[in-house]
């Protein structure tokens, strides 16, 4: 039977939950940030208008969960979120398969991406309020933007990078452009293409959470504006808890594993 001990390698001693460990070593930080705030707004008097205790975090946050409103707004948010990154894969992956095996298409859309690429996210909110309104489609148009120039470049970079030598072994054991495609350039490419999806949600995250401010009536967003009008600071502290903690969730328990798998399942590097 193998040992299932793994031996820590700064004192020589086994660790029989290695898992256990690995949680306890990345929540003591959050841990003891927590235990500062308090202290700090305990011992130097903070006024609640200024910064909120611990406590006072605590009690909106129940208040929120028991009535609804945080649960309506985190569904509200991620639904956006979903449905921009889904649109904007539609659209990125095959056109920069197509920028990587052509030419004449990445020679035509390279100027392009590089003049949108610096603006997309945020500072498409003034004129995608103009077209679309004040609502879905306006944060639906934001999250696009802050996904589909990250998705489109990798997705370029990874088909660029498999071998031509490769190709050309494939096209001698006679596979077609189908098989081309789905067995070659996507496989080869799809490290990148995962790496593109878990770098562009971070953006879009941050691109949601601006447009909320202004062109919605309802998200995580929208609640951290409204709750600075009425001089709820506890509610803006729990709004950035939430947000960081659902972006630590997604990527740590989604993106990071698929990354992961999709790296080792094309043999870039090897799985222990």
């Amino acid at each position: 039977m193998a040992n299932t001990l793994r031996p820590d390698s700064s004192f020589g001693t086994p660790v029989r939950f290695p898992g256990l460990l690995a949680a306890v070593t990345f929540l003591a930080p959050l841990l003891g940030l927590m235990v500062l705030w308090e202290v700090i707004v305990r011992f130097f008097e903070v006024s609640p208008r200024t910064f909120p205790s611990v406590e006072a975090v605590a009690r909106a946050s129940w208040d929120m969960f028991r009535d609804g409103s945080l649960v309506r707004h985190v569904a509200a948010s991620l639904g956006r979120v979903a449905v921009g990154t889904v649109l904007a894969l539609v659209v990125s992956i095959p056109l920069g398969v197509a920028m990587g095996l052509s030419s004449a298409v990445s020679n035509f859309f390279t100027p392009l991406l590089r003049f949108f690429s610096v603006l997309a996210g945020i500072a498409w909110i003034p004129i995608a309020t103009l077209w679309f309104g004040y609502g879905f489609g306006a944060i639906t148009f934001i999250i696009f933007n802050s996904v589909f120039f990250v998705v489109v470049y990798n997705t370029l970079l990874g088909v660029s990078s498999i071998p031509l030598s490769l190709r050309r072994a494939a096209a001698s054991l006679g596979a077609n452009w189908w098989a081309m495609l789905t067995e070659v350039i996507l496989p080869g490419a799809l490290p990148n293409i995962v790496t593109g999806v878990r770098t562009g949600l971070g953006f879009a995250w941050r691109g949601l959470i601006a447009a909320e401010m202004i062109a919605t009536n309802v998200g995580l967003g929208y609640m951290l504006f409204t709750a600075r009008d009425f001089y709820q600071t506890e509610v803006i502290v729990f709004g950035m808890i939430v947000i960081g903690l659902l972006w630590l969730l997604l990527d740590r328990l989604l993106l990071a594993p698929l990354e992961r798998a999709t790296i080792e399942r094309w043999g870039l590097v090897v799985s222990t």
